[in-house]
């Protein structure tokens, strides 16, 4: 993962330190984008991030302290967790403007 990916890519500064305020912010998420479905990535010591994606395209993300936390976070939100990144999931997911130039500035930098 490239440096600073967490404050490029968050799209809600919420605070999700605990599994019940994890579970409300997706709830929230999901309701508000018509449904969502989410990836767990596991990210070393610091846990787990979870990449939420809404059916509108819109998607956010969020760190927690393991995967078992963020796979359970998830299931009690009712919100589906892929296995992988599939194709039809990627082509679904509508990247900011911001993101874009973001991405552009980390290639021309090198």
């Amino acid at each position: 993962m490239a440096d600073g990916i967490d404050t490029t890519l968050t799209a809600e500064a919420d605070d999700v330190s605990t599994p019940a305020k994890l579970v409300a912010v997706i709830k929230t998420f999901a309701s508000v984008h018509g449904g969502a479905r989410a990836v767990v990535e596991y990210v070393g010591r610091r846990g787990a991030r979870i990449v939420l994606v809404g059916e509108d395209g819109e998607w956010a993300d969020h760190f927690t302290a393991g995967t078992d936390i963020a796979r359970e976070a998830c299931s009690t939100a009712g919100v589906t967790v892929e296995n992988e990144w599939e194709r039809e999931l990627i082509e679904q997911m509508r990247p900011s403007n911001d993101l874009w130039r973001s991405m552009s500035r980390r290639i021309l930098a090198r």
